[in-house]
């Protein structure tokens, strides 16, 4: 289960751009995250991730609170960021299989779970492509294949279908929803109020403040 109790974050010695902020999100769950441009949906799910650490309040995964983003990789909290995270001069393959080698899975598991992730985002024709020959929206799917391929307790997606047409945007949110069907706690950044319709229910940001606008469905 993964915890937010409270927190008050911000970048350096700005001002808090989150304030007072609860929510829990219980494994096989979907959470959207909703709000105009600013309003902070990237700096829940960096606080969530263990990248920034709240002024107060705290994050916890299954009780323990979270120190860092270290920490959080070790309780298999994964993270799809919104610019993608990829490195270019590799091939889609090679970025989800590096991934996977420096979380501890031998090389040949490596290899196996790659091909799968990137078939299941619908790129297997692209895998030996570099990052920097792939559209934007086959680099978002790469990025999810990647963060699928790590099956973590906790997957936190950050507007990871903006650049996608509708086919490909209904593909991510099924693997989603896959992803919380296996167990995983699942935060789904996005300002599109359909995709946020998908999900099980909705935080909405306002000025750093946050309301639960449905309640998960049971």
């Amino acid at each position: 289960m993964l915890a937010i109790h409270e927190v008050r974050v911000g970048h350096g010695d700005a001002p808090a751009v989150l304030e007072g902020v609860s929510v829990t999100v219980e494994p096989g769950r979907i959470l959207a995250v909703t709000g105009s441009s600013g309003a902070g949906k990237t700096t829940l799910l960096h606080t969530m991730a263990g990248v920034l650490r709240p002024r107060a309040g705290a994050v916890a995964i299954g009780g323990e609170p979270l120190r860092d983003r270290d920490h959080a990789v070790t309780r298999e909290v994964v993270l799809v960021p919104q610019d993608n995270g990829l490195a270019p001069v590799l091939t889609a393959a090679e970025n989800v299989h590096v991934a996977l080698v420096a979380r501890g899975v031998p090389p040949s598991e490596a290899r196996r779970l790659t091909v799968e992730a990137l078939g299941r985002v619908g790129l297997s024709g692209q895998a030996d492509q570099l990052v920097d020959e792939l559209s934007g929206g086959q680099q978002q799917r790469t990025a999810i294949a990647r963060g699928l391929a790590l099956r973590g307790a906790v997957l936190l997606a950050d507007e990871v279908t903006s650049e996608l047409d509708a086919g490909n945007r209904q593909r991510v949110l099924d693997l989603l929803r896959e992803e919380a069907g296996r167990g995983a706690a699942v935060v789904f950044a996005t300002h599109d109020p359909e995709v946020a319709a998908a999900c099980e229910a909705e935080l909405h940001l306002v000025d750093g403040r946050a309301e639960i606008r449905r309640a998960g469905k049971r």
